[in-house]
């Protein structure tokens, strides 16, 4: 997360929330189900993909704050994350000069969404979503954030700090928007 603090996420996600109001503004429910290829996604599978990766992430960031709660794993800035949370964060964000992401990596089967869902649907989930990070953030406040540990949808093995947590997941946010956006530009 380097310099990044809570605040400067909860930026972000503000910046996603409006990024995908932008994004599905004005699309017809065909555009916004449109594939440009068989293989690829559309708009709505971007957004419902993050929808179900960041609902799984939400309820394991409460659990992770409750129990740095009740275990009083209070912290202050600045945070020392590991090798093992950057190296995840950097993979997630990693982008090429033409902001495609640099290594792709296949959607494990229980968070591939189904295709052909409606746009008054997807969109408002996504943005609750939105909110529901932000919450979290803000009961996240005062807790050391390299210290609580949270679960990943990576690997029941693997347990990431609650800073970085958050930072991947703006970071997984901001890849499949993007993706998003290269499909907009498509159509």
């Amino acid at each position: 997360m380097g310099s990044q603090n809570l605040e400067g996420l909860r930026h972000q996600i503000r910046h996603i929330q409006q990024e995908a109001a932008d994004l599905t503004a004005g699309l017809t429910e065909e555009q916004f189900n449109w594939r440009p290829s068989p293989g690829q996604w559309s708009i709505e599978e971007c957004l419902a993909h993050l929808t179900i990766v960041g609902q799984w992430e939400i309820r394991a960031i409460e659990e992770a704050i409750d129990d740095g709660r009740t275990r009083g794993m209070t912290g202050t800035e600045p945070f020392r994350y590991g090798a093992i949370d950057q190296l995840v964060v950097d993979l997630t964000a990693a982008t090429g000069p033409d902001g495609k992401p640099r290594q792709r990596f296949p959607a494990p089967r229980r968070f591939v969404p189904a295709h052909g869902q409606p746009l008054t649907a997807v969109l408002p989930t996504f943005q609750h979503l939105q909110r529901q990070f932000q919450i979290q953030m803000e009961r996240a406040e005062g807790l050391d954030l390299a210290r609580v540990k949270v679960k990943t949808p990576l690997s029941r093995f693997l347990r990431m700090s609650l800073g970085m947590m958050f930072a991947q997941a703006v970071a997984h946010e901001e890849r499949h928007l993007a993706q998003a956006r290269r499909v907009r530009e498509r159509i």
